[in-house]
């Protein structure tokens, strides 16, 4: 560890300084543990348990955030704490993650919207439920640090703590914190926001983790991508799929099966180009099917507005790069109050944009600053 440059540690609190890690026993986590012992830090390894096997999900060794392998993925976190010889515990948090997290998710595609359960997950649980447990239990820190590609600067003029997107662009994922509030930014930590995802592979080598190195990463919600297995029978219901005109294509198995922008498994032919799904109609019960050219929009309304990085909405419009999906490009657009409250805006892109995704988050950029983020309600001819 003598070789780490000395801009690394700039992300990091002083030495001695008490430092818990939410730990998932994967390569990041693990080194975000590294890097803080390295600094001097006293560390304390967290790890979340969600699942409570109220779902029939079966373990299939794929990872993911929800299902019945997390015991062995608590293992593995705990192997790597005990070999940095650091404190671990196991905070259970399944009734609210089922609360704030899955409710939301059911809720979302039954009104025919698509979710983003992490980014939920990230300011509730994560970074909220996790760390209010931990310290009512009686362990004590000052920091709470994960192995998110992100990073946090304090500006002095602001007065205010900003999220910045990680170094590694690629890896960025500022896109998952973006609904993070000041007060959680003031006590967090991003040790590998100054790395790249291959600098963190090849620390894991060199301090004796190889394994770690080469592990699959999975960034999947369930363990299994069936998610009609979180809803009742009753629930997914059978309807039509219309165009645009409402004329009847063939029929869907439920509207939770799909998203703004699918083409596979429509399950409709027809000459010419292929169908997209462009819409969903909870109060009909139907999916709504048109050419790709449909899916392009240029401006959307974007509603529950977080500010993490400045006080409020700008009082005028404001040039900003905007992200609609976690693998979108973030993109040139103008961002606009919609009202008075700041907590609803518009955004219009310089050029149309493809299957804007009510249910989805819209993080706000300007240059590598997240400014705020939102939830996309609608989009706007």
């Amino acid at each position: 560890m003598d070789l780490i440059p000395d801009f690394i540690f700039d992300l990091l609190p002083p030495p001695k300084t008490k430092v818990a890690v939410g730990m998932s026993g994967g390569v990041d986590s693990s080194m975000a543990v590294g890097l803080l012992k390295e600094r001097g830090c006293e560390v304390i390894g967290l790890t979340m348990s969600l699942w409570d096997n109220q779902f029939p999900l079966q373990d299939t060794g794929v990872k993911g955030c929800f299902g019945p392998g997390e015991e062995q993925e608590i293992e593995m976190a705990h192997s790597v704490a005990k070999r940095f010889n650091i404190p671990f515990y196991v905070i259970r948090l399944a009734e609210e993650y089922n609360h704030e997290v899955l409710e939301y998710f059911r809720h979302e595609y039954l009104s025919g919207r698509t979710p983003n359960p992490c980014v939920r997950c990230n300011r509730t649980i994560k970074f909220g439920f996790l760390i209010e447990r931990a310290q009512k239990t009686g362990i004590p820190f000052d920091y709470f640090a994960t192995g998110h590609y992100a990073r946090i600067r304090f500006d002095p003029v602001l007065n205010r703590y900003l999220l910045l997107r990680g170094i590694d662009t690629e890896k960025d994922q500022s896109y998952f914190l973006a609904m993070l509030q000041q007060e959680q930014l003031q006590k967090t930590v991003f040790p590998l926001g100054n790395l790249t995802k291959s600098q963190v592979r090849n620390l894991s080598r060199n301090i004796g983790f190889p394994e770690l190195a080469e592990q699959n990463e999975s960034q999947d919600f369930l363990e299994n991508n069936k998610y009609d297995v979180l809803f009742q029978k009753e629930e997914i219901k059978e309807g039509d799929i219309v165009d645009e005109r409402g004329n009847v294509l063939g029929k869907h198995q439920g509207i939770i099966h799909y998203t703004i922008g699918q083409r596979k498994g429509l399950g409709i032919g027809g000459a010419g180009e292929p169908y997209y799904v462009i819409g969903l109609d909870p109060v009909k019960n139907r999916v709504i099917v048109g050419r790709k050219m449909a899916l392009l929009k240029q401006s959307m309304k974007v509603i529950s507005c977080n500010w993490v990085s400045i006080p409020g909405a700008p009082n005028s419009s404001m040039k900003i790069l905007c992200k609609i999906r976690l693998r979108h490009e973030p993109t040139p657009a103008k961002l606009e109050k919609f009202d008075d409250s700041g907590n609803i805006v518009r955004v219009i892109f310089d050029e149309p944009q493809s299957a804007i995704t009510p249910g989805q988050i819209a993080v706000f950029y300007d240059g590598d600053i997240v400014l705020g983020a939102g939830t996309i309600d609608s989009v706007e001819e």
